[in-house]
């Protein structure tokens, strides 16, 4: 069952999300689309990116705000879905305005799930362009859905005993006006963390003669990182992983101040998922800002990364078994 939330991304004024997959190949795409433009900034944390149009949101660059930022699945392939986002801005004449053409910037990161369902098809235009047609204001479906289609976490041993994970939006009221949302897809070598325990991950069990964990439900990824099968396999370990995720607000930002929160937002990626910015992982959060109100940058940042770390734990409470993975919202 896929569940919606009662606070969502989608609270920020001038945010849309929508989303499309492909349920037989475990795949898919989430657009975070911003019609009259956000001003924007990225941080990249993990050593496995796949991204594009981020070299622009470097704060000495050009270019002020993005018109949507495109998350997908597919590993490199999936960032065709943002050259359907394009066509679906350009045909609403939404974009940079060059003075010849109006160009939509569109910022897009992508994750690896070909290991899950098909790994032949992939997000590509034309679903990009479907995901945009669905976007709206209203709470976005979370778990197996959009980019967190064929998201999994716990993979130290690779698929066999990792869990379903999927796609989670979150949104704080923090008073004044003020409202913080993320977005995320989870799909981490790790595992995730609730109140210092793990709650969806690396599970124990046999991979042929190999014994993983104990009597616990969770083998827990750190602990086999110190064992010796773990130090062994860690030379083999897939790179098939990657957080992606967008905070949005209506405080007013600079394209600084954006970029800044893009990196405390990674504080509360690296509170819900246990270990995080691996060399394995190509974690990437994006930040958007769309109104004027007046707060401080600190504490916008400070909250990003509590909604950070609410949206990943949603992202697991919200999936369903899929893939011959077991998840929790069974």
């Amino acid at each position: 069952m896929i569940t919606k939330s009662s606070t969502s991304i989608t609270d920020v004024p001038g945010i849309e999300v929508g989303q499309a997959q492909n349920d037989s190949a475990l795949t898919g795409c989430t657009v975070i689309l911003c019609r009259k433009g956000a001003v924007a900034g990225v941080d990249v944390r993990g050593s496995a990116p796949g991204t594009r149009e981020t070299d622009l949101l470097d704060p000495i660059n050009l270019v002020e705000k993005v018109h949507a930022i495109m998350l997908a699945g597919g590993s490199a392939f999936g960032l065709d879905a943002a050259s359907g986002v394009m066509k679906y801005l350009d045909e609403k004449k939404i974009g940079f305005n060059t003075g010849v053409a109006r160009v939509p910037i569109v910022p897009a990161a992508i994750l690896f799930d070909l290991g899950i369902g098909r790994a032949d098809i992939h997000p590509d235009s034309e679903m990009g362009y479907q995901a945009c047609l669905a976007a709206s204001k209203a709470a976005p479906a979370e778990g197996n859905v959009g980019a967190g289609t064929g998201a999994s976490v716990g993979k130290l041993f690779g698929a066999a005993l990792s869990m379903k994970s999927g796609i989670g939006s979150v949104s704080l009221n923090i008073g004044g006006g003020i409202i913080i949302g993320a977005i995320v897809a989870v799909n981490a070598f790790g595992d995730v963390i609730e109140d210092g325990k793990i709650i969806a991950g690396l599970r124990s069990g046999k991979i042929g003669p190999l014994k993983i964990g104990g009597k616990d439900y969770f083998a827990d990824t750190l602990a086999m990182m110190k064992s010796p099968v773990g130090r062994n396999v860690m030379r083999f370990a897939t790179r098939a992983n990657t957080v992606i995720g967008v905070v949005a607000t209506n405080a007013a930002l600079t394209k600084v101040q954006a970029t800044k929160v893009a990196q405390m937002t990674h504080d509360g990626l690296a509170r819900a998922i246990r270990p995080a910015h691996t060399m394995l992982d190509g974690d990437t959060i994006f930040a958007l800002s769309t109104g004027n109100k007046k707060c401080d940058v600190t504490t916008v940042g400070t909250f990003a990364a509590e909604a950070m770390s609410q949206a990943i734990e949603r992202a697991v409470k919200m999936s369903t078994s899929a893939g011959g993975l077991p998840g929790l919202n069974k």
